[in-house]
């Protein structure tokens, strides 16, 4: 919970008065076996997470394919953002490539924290504000850049995700095939 704290930091100043009124009800321990749903599709985000141990895939299915968007990993935010945010059912599904051990804080609590501490909130809007850049460069990736481009950004930009993730996900992610994912990886790969 240290990581969560410098994270929402590095957005704004935190006092410890406010990273109490955040954490008192950070406590919900989740536990997850492989393959195990944090949410399935359909279901409501009711908790925001912080992964402790695992890694997770964030996916969808696309004309019976599934396809991933995204991942979580030690030390990041888990939940269906859409969802916590809207409370309304997810279009997704979250779940444990590797046992997982995260902790949580209920939306209602999530928010009635926030509401009443103006650094906290402030530090809300800057981390999702960051998701949402980041979730623009991705698009603007998938779109104009070529299979190779878009294996070397990640890299660049994540490397230990080749260390956490099966490469089949890693090339959904990156939308390609595993083989097109091979065939880049030998000739590109510099670890």
């Amino acid at each position: 919970m240290d990581v969560l704290r410098q994270a929402i930091h590095q957005q704004v100043p935190i006092q410890d008065t406010d990273w109490q009124l955040l954490t008192q009800h950070w406590v919900i321990p989740k536990s997850l076996q492989r393959n195990e749903y944090l949410y399935d599709l359909g279901s409501i985000g009711k908790h925001l997470y912080w992964v402790l141990k695992g890694t997770l895939k964030i996916c969808y299915i696309n004309k019976g394919e599934e396809i991933c968007a995204g991942f979580c990993y030690p030390d990041t935010l888990a939940c269906s953002y859409p969802s916590f945010i809207s409370n309304k059912p997810t279009q997704y599904c979250i779940q444990a490539i590797t046992p997982c051990q995260l902790v949580g804080i209920s939306r209602q609590h999530f928010y009635e924290a926030i509401e009443q501490n103006i650094r906290l909130e402030r530090a809300w809007r800057k981390i999702t504000e960051q998701v949402l850049l980041g979730k623009i460069e991705r698009e603007m990736d998938l779109i104009t850049a070529s299979p190779e481009e878009r294996f070397t950004r990640l890299w660049k930009r994540s490397p230990h995700l080749f260390q956490l993730v099966p490469q089949r996900y890693i090339a959904s992610y990156l939308r390609m095939t595993p083989e097109t994912f091979s065939r880049i990886k030998s000739r590109v790969w510099k670890p």
